[in-house]
């Protein structure tokens, strides 16, 4: 690994290799990359907070990483550098992730002004990786102005992807089922904006059928907070119809949340929340190596059902806290 100031200095220059290593140390749960990492951050967060975070996430086949290739690519030939943090659901059986994303957004991992980044989720809920907020920094520092950010899809709780982006936004199939009956309510009410994809051959009747009754169906939610009206589009990702029509609402939405104080109110909250975050984070990494042959001997006897899980962490927290 090259010295610390080294290092650093390849991020703020840009250099793909630098920020990869970055983005590994930061990620890394070994020991003695904890505080090379925590000083990475601290160095990098007074050159970042400028781009657009933006959270895409759908069912899977929503054709989230075409999507989001078509959209990087424009961005790059407007000029602008694109991190596109990519995240892969990790086998509950195995630990491993598949991490193809590369494979799947070919043009875009071959542009200069692109930087893909797949990580496995782990155990995290949210669709994200445990240390995607802290990469959405570095990549800032280093010079991408657009931090896109692809989940595992709905399933999970979403919520960590909206306490990190400017705007979440949610892609949906035409012709997926009763809109009403197909979505999780909770998600949508999340989404800062709507996306049907696909609307492209004989879907694009459908695809339009689908936009007139997701936009109903956001009518019965109650006010976005931010004062700005959750809009439904219908784009095809394949042939590149309708993506400058959403390029533009997002771009109209940012502007005018940062004009309106929503921008900066919402960022101050998510560092709250991310605050909470580490703090439980790292409180259950202490927790599970200190008193790890604690833990073990109640576990032993809550699978063999000689325990209840609630005795057990009870007493787990007396010892920890002492009281």
């Amino acid at each position: 690994m090259p010295p610390f100031d080294e290092l650093f200095q390849g991020v703020r220059e840009g250099d793909r290799i630098a920020l990869a290593r970055a983005i590994t140390i930061v990620e890394s749960t070994r020991p003695e990359d904890r505080e090379v990492g925590a000083r990475l951050i601290e160095a990098c967060m007074p050159h970042s907070g400028k781009g657009s975070r933006i959270g895409v996430t759908g069912a899977p086949g929503a054709g989230k990483s075409t999507f989001i290739e078509a959209w990087g690519r424009m961005l790059t030939g407007r000029g602008h550098k694109v991190a596109v943090l990519a995240i892969d659901p990790s086998s509950g059986v195995h630990r491993g992730s598949i991490l193809g994303d590369k494979t799947r957004m070919e043009e875009l991992s071959r542009d200069p002004s692109a930087f893909i980044r797949p990580s496995p989720s782990g155990a995290t809920l949210g669709g994200v990786a445990r240390k995607t907020r802290e990469t959405i920094l570095i990549c800032e520092a280093a010079g991408y102005d657009h931090i896109l950010i692809e989940t595992v899809g709905v399933g999970q709780s979403e919520t960590a992807v909206q306490a990190m982006t400017d705007l979440f936004l949610l892609l949906l199939l035409p012709g997926a089922g009763d809109a009403l009956q197909g979505i999780k309510r909770g998600i949508v009410e999340m989404a800062d904006m709507v996306v049907i994809n696909k609307a492209d051959g004989e879907r694009i009747a459908l695809a339009e059928e689908a936009r007139q009754q997701y936009r109903q169906a956001l009518h019965l939610f109650p006010a976005h907070p931010s004062g700005q009206t959750v809009e439904v589009f219908q784009i095809s990702a394949w042939e590149k119809t309708g993506l400058d029509i959403v390029d533009n609402a997002i771009r109209d939405w940012i502007g005018q949340t940062r004009l309106n104080g929503y921008h900066d109110q919402r960022r101050r909250e998510q560092n709250r929340y991310w605050l909470r975050e580490s703090l439980r984070n790292q409180l259950t990494d202490w927790v599970f190596t200190r008193f790890a042959d604690d833990v073990q001997a109640w576990e032993e006897r809550v699978i063999a059902g000689t325990a209840s899980p609630f005795l057990a962490a009870d007493d787990l927290m007396r010892k920890i806290t002492g009281v």
